[in-house]
């Protein structure tokens, strides 16, 4: 069976099939996005499909019902809201992990037949400033480019993204491309220097938020120095006037705008000037800004204005962060937007009214995604239904958003778990389908479709999205419209629309697959939209022939002023705190929280700073830090690392409520965005740190479910099946606190040292039950040999021993994990350095680590160069 990743925007085709009792998946080697490839999520897919902590059934008011009552009570209310309210009083809030046809209908309900704007998606989080910044310069919310443009580059520009760890699999092929051709350079501008900075020939570690000051310069430059294409110049518009605007921004006061070497930027620019081939990949670092609308547009002058665009090889391209945020787009799921990329105007209102056969087209775009949850805490919104998505962790703010759900009339969740930080606000929760039992299409980073395929009967009495949207909508009375009986239908009324009095002026149009039978859509092969009369097989690349999608045909260049962070750190708040994805997490944790070999990375919220810094705020490695903004603070472990810059912090998005106490970052970033897409500013916020102090901290392992006694911080790692791993901080005596945890009937082990450390190991019947290790400090254990011996408890009593000090007594213990895919740990890997393994290589052929999907090299290769110095250094202090 062939389906597609349900993570990243890369879109990566994947190959399942039956291995024993569970699954079996591969890279699908045919997919032009992967081609054979996947990152460490993508691989682990199979171990999530699991029914542990699904939402297996309707719950109204946290009691089952029937889907016919939870169907009833949704409606009823929905339209007695509407009915005293009217129609702006009730809101969708969606997912860019739907697949396109769920997309769709929640679109045309709110905005066709409700007649509301108020449908946003988490995607306002993720690309609505590129979907801006798209619209003002080409005329449509179309990326120019494709994949193979990688292969076919100069020069490759990173800019505000650390693919390494966002979009592996993309990151693999750049790889590969450097690889097949060394010629190509490699620039990645970011203000850490994070694992992608392996691959670059220049790292520009520019201060935060100062990316549109480089390109304003960078155009500057192209336009002084004979950088623009005569060519193109006839199919650009607002020249004049972007030039005079870049104009003062010369490369020295560029390079003290952004702190950096003049010798750098420079450089840069002659790259850029240079390379006939250049191809600017972009993400959150651009995006999540308060003027990141304009950061994208200055992005996209340097390439209009060079004619590096519409070519192979060439292009400004957009890096997705989720796996169908640009199939929300297609159909209209952003509050600014109507279905089939069309915009809130008379002449599109009208043609959405004769295709829907609706007199009720909302007329006005709704609010967005922060702006929906602020008019919830004032009371305007009184009804939300939230799908697929958990914005009390994941939105700006986050104890707003919490109030703001809470004081809502009604709260539906849509969602695949029972328990999440925003289900437990929900009047009403509807059982999803999972990846695997779902079935649709997605569209990536590329503008290519793929279908999303169901190999798994449902979980209990999980249903499609669509379905359960449209059968409310039948039920408000709009059941004609909404009587689809297989998502195939759905799809190609979508498709049909998207040509609907087209006429070339809208660039999304696949309305050359309007008509695709039932079967043909099951066997939908992956293309690239445009497909219609014109692209009957689709188009790779858009702009080759200069045409854009403005009136006039022509691109606008944007004059940019230049805006730094909304809030400047100052002597209260001196630190600039960052935030984004790690390597092997994904967004709130609900799918890749279940994976063991996933939580093995990074088990815990940690904060990167510079030693320095730590230094100056009294922290050593792995103490526990208390970060604080104007908003609120978070718990998390200290990461000395030489890779973020001075005066920086670098704090991961993903840790929630379930997974730990306080250490949700969301709560800490204000809800400034960007006045032309809505988007926030999440990547610069003012903060101050502090050491946390505790009496003790410790390690929890525990077979089974379990309820902590009071903790003052705690968070929760799966260790192996049906064992759980807590890391614990609290005050007072660890005994005390252990007692409640112990049944009478267990045999108990202990050993301590008074107020040094305490450890206890707990039997029943021969099996282990618990095992505790507290200390002043976190405890260093062997967590492998301990989660072994609950599997295999030992008999020996050597082993029981070495399990109570938590520690083997023969042998190295693995240390952290670095390679996920095989469990390879640092520790392993120094001691294969300190015996000659000097590439990754040789790391590979001894470790395996490295050798699969290839997401841990820059950290293998920083590691080698450690050790390796490390030992070099000890072997000139040996005397002779």
């Amino acid at each position: 069976m062939k389906t597609t990743c349900p993570y990243c925007g890369v879109g990566c085709g994947i190959e399942v099939a039956p291995q024993g009792a569970g699954w079996r998946v591969s890279g699908d080697a045919a997919h032009p996005a992967n081609g054979g490839r996947l990152c460490v999520k993508g691989a682990a897919l199979a171990e999530t499909l699991t029914p542990s902590g699904r939402l297996l059934w309707p719950l109204v008011a946290g009691r089952r019902v029937t889907w016919e009552r939870a169907l009833d009570e949704a409606a009823q209310r929905l339209r007695a809201i509407i009915a005293q309210h009217g129609p702006n009083a009730v809101a969708i809030y969606a997912s860019g992990q739907l697949l396109t046809e769920d997309y769709y209908v929640a679109n045309k309900l709110m905005k066709g037949f409700i007649g509301s704007g108020n449908i946003d998606t988490n995607s306002r989080l993720c690309m609505a400033s590129a979907v801006s910044g798209y619209k003002r310069a080409l005329g449509a919310d179309a990326v120019p480019c494709c994949y193979e443009d990688f292969d076919r580059a100069d020069l490759i520009v990173l800019v505000g993204s650390n693919a390494a760890w966002t979009h592996p699999v993309a990151f693999q092929r750049l790889t590969q491309a450097k690889r097949h051709n060394p010629a190509l350079r490699v620039v990645v501008i970011d203000p850490r220097r994070s694992a992608s900075c392996d691959l670059a020939d220049l790292h520009l570690p520019l201060a935060a938020g100062s990316d549109g000051a480089l390109y304003n310069g960078l155009l500057r430059w192209l336009a002084r120095r004979g950088g623009g294409d005569r060519a193109m110049r006839p199919h650009l518009a607002q020249v004049e006037e972007t030039l005079a605007a870049a104009a003062p921004w010369t490369p020295a006061r560029v390079a003290a705008a952004c702190q950096l070497p003049l010798a750098q930027v420079e450089r840069f620019y002659r790259l850029f000037a240079d390379s006939e081939r250049t191809l600017t990949l972009w993400c959150m670092g651009i995006n999540q800004s308060s003027s990141g609308s304009d950061k994208c547009n200055a992005i996209l002058n340097a390439h209009l204005y060079s004619g590096k665009i519409g070519k192979p090889g060439c292009g400004p391209f957009s890096l997705t962060g989720q796996p169908n945020a640009m199939g929300g787009r297609e159909v209209g799921g952003l509050a600014n937007q109507l279905a089939a990329h069309m915009d809130f105007t008379p002449e599109n209102i009208g043609r959405l009214r004769r295709f829907w056969h609706s007199d009720r087209v909302a007329t006005a775009p709704g609010l967005k995604a922060v702006d929906l949850f602020q008019a919830m805490g004032r009371g305007e919104v009184k009804a939300v239904w939230i799908i697929g998505t958990n914005p009390a962790v994941s939105l700006p703010e986050g104890h707003a958003v919490a109030e703001a759900l809470r004081r809502c009339e009604l709260v539906i969740v849509s969602d695949v778990m029972r328990d999440t930080d925003t289900g437990a606000f929900a009047d009403i929760l509807l059982p999803a389908q999972a990846w695997g039992e779902k079935n649709g299409t997605v569209t990536n980073s590329a503008r290519c479709l793929s279908r999303q395929r169901g190999f798994l009967p449902p979980q209990g009495e999980a249903r499609p999205d669509w379905w359960m949207l449209a059968q409310v909508a039948q039920r408000l009375g709009y059941g004609e419209a909404f009587s689809w009986r297989h998502p195939a239908a759905i799809f190609r009324e979508h498709a049909a629309l998207s040509g609907f009095e087209n006429q070339g002026t809208r660039a999304f149009d696949i309305s050359g697959l309007a008509q695709l039978s039932d079967d043909a859509w099951e066997r939908l092969t992956p293309l690239q939209w445009p497909v219609n009369a014109d692209y009957p097989t689709g188009c790779a690349r858009l702009f080759s022939t200069r045409r854009f999608y403005h009136p006039d045909g022509r691109a606008r260049l944007l004059p940019i002023a230049p805006a730094g962070p909304r809030q400047a750190t100052d002597a209260r708040w001196p630190l600039m705190m960052n935030t984004g994805r790690i390597r092997d997490q994904w967004h709130t944790m609900t799918r890749t929280g279940l994976v063991v070999r996933l939580m093995q990375h990074h088990a815990e919220p940690f904060v990167a700073l510079h030693p320095d810094d730590a230094a100056r705020y009294g922290l050593q490695a792995d103490a526990l830090a208390r970060i604080q903004s104007r908003h609120g603070w978070m718990l998390a472990r200290a990461l000395l690392t030489e890779d973020q810059a001075p005066g920086s912090l670098f704090v991961p998005m993903h840790w929630n409520q379930r997974y730990c106490a306080e250490g949700n970052v969301g709560r800490l970033i204000a809800s400034w965005r960007c006045p032309l897409s809505g988007q926030p500013e999440s990547k610069q916020t003012p903060v101050r740190l502090q050491r946390w102090d505790c009496d003790w901290q410790g390690m929890l392992f525990f077979r089974d479910n379990v309820t902590l006694p009071p903790l003052r911080w705690w968070c929760r790692v799966p260790a192996s099946d049906g064992v759980t791993r807590f890391s614990l901080a609290h005050e007072g005596d660890p005994r005390r606190w252990l007692q409640s945890l112990l049944l009478p009937e267990w045999k108990v082990q202990q050993a301590g040292d008074g107020e040094a450390f305490h450890h206890l190991v707990a039997w029943h019947q021969g099996e282990v039950k618990l095992a505790f290790y507290s200390a002043a400090r976190r405890p260093l254990i062997d967590e492998p040999l301990i989660t072994a011996a609950f599997q295999q408890p030992p008999a020996a009593p050597e082993a029981r021993f070495a399990l109570l000090a938590g520690r083997a007594t023969q042998g190295e213990a693995r240390g952290k994990t670095i390679c996920s895919c095989f469990g390879v740990g640092e520790r392993q890997i120094a001691a294969a350095v300190r015996q000659g393994a000097l590439s990754c290589a040789a790391l590979g052929q001894r470790l395996q680590c490295g050798t699969h999907c290839g997401s841990c090299l820059p950290e293998l290769k920083k590691l080698i160069e450690h050790y390796a110095s490390q030992q070099a250094e000890a072997a000139e202090e040996k005397p002779l």
